[in-house]
């Protein structure tokens, strides 16, 4: 049997010890080795313990393992599993081991397999063989899917903020271009006139959504595994419930089988990344093109543009094009994650190591491009006379139509009879608005003087003015439902 931990440490000959297992002798304790290394004779190969490994991705989980850990030595100690003194150690050592990791001066080993084995193996060093009670009744499949868990809900009220900074800088180019009036397009081909702002308040209702979503998330996310062991459950008095609430969950989850091989919550964060990641790619592609010295509408701020090491002319929308690129990279991570779990059987298997890597760099892209994409929009320059000078009087067609049906002409027949007005336009080589009116009566006598009323685009996009349209009054209600939700936002993130 080892001897007790001393009272009183000579730090200098702990110092002299050159690694955790020597230091574990200088006790009289035998090096731990793997944690799992009991019944296994030889070591390792070389090769596969770097295919084993996850400490090179996996470190970045030292604070929710610490976290869970923390709890878990509490919970123990609410069983009578450890005693306060006990109890009182483990959680000394822990801090001193957080210490370490938030000063830099944390050392990872060769021999540290993953984040779980570092922070055992240095809370060993630390405070001696009661470190080895710290793992009773759990196991690293509890414990990883606790760590990721917590993990993630503290990223997504990150990823929550940013995405509102970005609705917040959309909102504010939508407030300050209320009125100008620019061409809608379907196809990629002008349509119908439209406000800037009903444009771009179009996008901060998708990401209204997508932080619907996060919410959503969130919420599945916040069920803590902690407490089903390896797959059965532990064996020891454990308040889960208790356990739960100190680490923030909503509930503890139901059933140890599933808590231990469930990965649906990063499926559903990767595909909550994904499609953001494609609503931020619609917003660049817009851009870029309104951006070329075929529209400029609009101008990107040189903060995010970039040169050509050929052209010097050259200014690149790369901020936005990068944007547009990532959706394929959060969509790659959702595929790869799919892919992983779709053979699986009950409970925990090794493939479920590869949840983190598309996991971190979905969360990483995102929080990149988020900050890039508020950016670009609260830095852009608008062009309304560019916008206004691309106005054409076949944005008004639809407009000419809803004239005939006020007269009292079937929607289909005003239709037809537009079409063959567009089509005289064409053949005369003059705009809508410029054709006489005996060309329009020759094609129906409806047709009056009154039709110059139709040739307005201010008063095109005022007449739709039902909610969700784009006159200056349903956008402006959108903007005042946009400003109580972002005023929400504040009134939550504060609390």
């Amino acid at each position: 049997m080892a001897p007790p931990l001393p009272t009183h440490l000579d730090l200098s000959a702990v110092a002299s010890c050159d690694s955790w297992n020597s230091w574990l002798l200088f006790f009289g304790v035998e090096s731990m080795g793997k944690l799992w290394g009991g019944r296994f004779v030889g070591s390792i190969d070389p090769d596969m313990e770097a295919f084993n490994a996850s400490i090179p991705f996996d470190e970045r989980l030292w604070d929710a393992d610490l976290r869970g850990s923390e709890a878990w030595v509490r919970a123990l100690t609410r069983a009578r599993v450890l005693s306060s003194l006990e109890a009182e150690r483990l959680l000394d050592g822990l801090a001193r081991v957080r210490e370490e990791w938030g000063k830099g001066s944390f050392h990872i080993l060769p021999e540290d397999e993953d984040i779980h084995t570092a922070n055992e193996r240095r809370l060993t060093e630390i405070v001696g063989p009661v470190a080895g009670k710290l793992h009773t009744g759990r196991s690293r499949n509890d414990q990883v899917a606790t760590d990721t868990r917590i993990y993630l809900r503290d990223e997504i009220d990150v990823l929550d903020v940013m995405l509102a900074d970005m609705q917040g800088a959309a909102l504010e180019l939508a407030k300050a271009h209320l009125n100008v009036v620019m061409p809608g397009y379907t196809h990629l081909q002008r349509a119908q006139p439209i406000r800037f702002s009903h444009w771009m308040m179009s996008y901060f209702w998708m990401w209204q959504r997508d932080r619907e979503r996060l919410a959503e998330v969130r919420h599945r996310v916040n069920v803590c595994p902690l407490g089903s062991g390896a797959l059965a459950g532990t064996p020891f008095p454990i308040d889960r419930a208790a356990l739960a609430e100190d680490l923030g969950f909503d509930s503890a989850s139901p059933n140890s089988m599933d808590a231990v091989s469930d990965r649906d919550y990063i499926v559903e964060f990767l595909a909550w990344g994904a499609l953001l990641g494609v609503h931020l790619s619609r917003l660049a592609e817009d851009l870029i093109l309104w951006s070329s010295s075929e529209f400029r509408f609009v101008s990107l701020a040189d903060a995010y543009s970039t040169g050509s090491s050929l052209m010097p002319q050259k200014k690149n929308p790369d901020s936005l094009e990068l944007l547009r690129g990532k959706a394929g990279r959060l969509t790659g991570n959702l595929m790869t994650l799919l892919v992983v779990l779709k053979g699986l059987p009950s409970t925990y298997d090794k493939d479920l190591q590869e949840d983190k890597e598309p996991l971190f760099d979905a969360v990483d892209t995102l929080k990149l491009a988020l900050p890039v994409a508020a950016g670009v929009l609260s830095t852009l320059t608008i062009h309304p006379d560019r916008m206004r000078d691309a106005l054409s009087d076949d944005l008004l067609a639809t407009d000419l139509a809803d004239y005939l049906v006020r007269k009292g002409v079937p929607f289909r027949e005003s239709h037809r009879l537009v079409g063959l007005v567009v089509r005289r336009s064409e053949e005369l080589g003059v705009p809508l608005s410029k054709l006489h009116m005996r060309d329009l009566t020759s094609i129906s006598s409806v047709f009056d003087d009154d039709v110059d009323g139709v040739w307005d685009f201010e008063a095109s996009v005022e007449r739709r003015n039902v909610l969700g349209g784009t006159s200056a009054e349903t956008v402006k209600r959108q903007i005042e439902a946009a400003e109580k939700l972002m005023l929400t936002f504040g009134r939550e993130r504060r609390k």
